[in-house]
């Protein structure tokens, strides 16, 4: 779908989501007449006999062999999410990190190039600058949003652009028509992050991008009881995905799939939940006297609003915001707070709140941190499914000086 201008309407909208998230990707008839998609605990498949094993291993007949390769829970959770994003399909993983590893060493050989913004997550970011050197695969970091930087910075040899959108913690987004536009023109691949954002709320294929990642650990499970992870996108890609995923052993167990599943039914819901509530929350933020600013990207003042409003359905439920004052003032507005938990996690139906400067980037200089824009007095926020007007309470309890 290269060159696509605006959001595809249609099958993919929010009306009929909260139905395929329910329903999507399971048979009606299931063992035991099971209403749930059953845990299929096992490690191994036995063969009723040997022509079995011939129509599997000669004739491609369906067949499940060892859990690494393939599990029924696990397929089904795949073909939900793939129905979810718009993807042709899909791989799911034992965590966010792995699904992205995994992907850009299916995709890449000695001698390659990639370009990745320098708003993808710390430990993308850590994977691509270090690890991939061992590989002689030469990594780009570009200004993120800087698209004449971009298009300068690809290669001949350059494989593909990473990006994230909404990134962390500015929530920037990137614009998916521009940087479909650039990879067309240099023909290489697209591959978004779109964690953030979820299918709910953006679904990148739409816009043409060619693989979608997902940590599952965040909304789609919606519970923060899980790892996984996931990549969509068509199906010839998403197949050496697949292949590379067999001997890497990022596999995740059926009972977590399970537990994904079961979230992902309640998925519509609590993200529309969250929109609301962030959005509610970020304006309330926004008018408080001990706020220096608020970065949420479905308020007029973020710098990309208007990017975000044209390719998203929701803002998120995530809202960035820095305070006045100095480091002692930051802690204790965490240590004030009664009903929403310091945690570095987001996405499930408890807030939580982390301070980047204390936590992910604790083994950086005061001066490295703010280089990277990662202040003293700067909180990430992550809505989950309470009552709004409890949490702006817990909020303005610990603003009180």
């Amino acid at each position: 779908m290269a060159g696509a201008t605006k959001k595809a309407k249609g099958h993919h909208n929010r009306s009929s989501m909260a139905t395929r998230a329910v329903h999507a990707g399971e048979p009606r008839k299931k063992y035991a007449d099971s209403l749930t998609t059953p845990i299929v605990q096992t490690s191994t498949f036995t063969f009723k006999n040997s022509k079995a094993i011939e129509d599997y291993t000669q004739k491609g007949k369906e067949h499940y062999e060892y859990g690494r390769y393939g599990n029924p829970t696990a397929k089904i959770a795949e073909q939900r999410l793939a129905d979810l994003e718009g993807a042709e399909d899909c791989v799911v993983f034992s965590s966010g990190m792995s699904a992205i590893t995994t992907t850009i060493l299916s995709l890449v050989h000695s001698g390659d190039h990639i370009v990745v913004t320098d708003d993808s997550y710390k430990k993308t970011l850590e994977f691509c600058r270090s690890y991939l050197k061992q590989f002689a695969i030469d990594c780009t970091i570009v200004p993120f949003g800087d698209y004449n930087v971009i298009d300068r910075a690809i290669r001949k040899n350059t494989r593909f652009i990473f990006s994230e959108s909404p990134t962390n913690p500015y929530l920037n987004i990137f614009d998916l028509v521009k940087i479909r536009k650039i990879a067309d023109k240099h023909k290489i691949l697209t591959l978004i992050d779109s964690t953030f954002a979820t299918p709910y709320n953006q679904r990148p294929i739409e816009f043409g991008m060619d693989l979608v990642l997902q940590s599952c650990t965040k909304y789609l499970s919606g519970h923060n009881d899980i790892l996984a992870g996931a990549v969509l996108g068509r199906e010839e890609l998403v197949e050496k995905i697949r292949d590379l995923h067999k001997s890497m052993g990022g596999t995740i167990d059926p009972h977590c799939c399970y537990l994904l599943l079961r979230g992902l039914k309640t998925f519509p819901l609590r993200v529309r939940q969250q929109n609301e509530s962030a959005l509610r929350i970020a304006e309330w933020l926004g008018a408080h006297p001990a706020i220096r600013r608020v970065y949420y990207p479905f308020l007029p003042s973020h710098r990309h609003y208007e990017v975000a409003i044209e390719q998203m359905e929701g803002g998120g439920g995530v809202v960035s915001f820095d305070i006045k004052g100095s480091l002692a003032d930051a802690k204790r507005l965490l240590d004030r707070l009664k009903l929403i938990h310091i945690g570095p996690s987001f996405g499930g139906v408890e807030s939580l709140i982390t301070h980047p400067a204390l936590v992910s980037y604790y083994d950086h200089t005061r001066k490295d941190r703010y280089a990277l824009g990662i202040t003293d007095t700067l909180f990430r926020l992550a809505v989950g499914i309470e009552d709004t007007d409890d949490l702006i309470a817990d909020l303005n309890l610990a603003l009180k000086h």
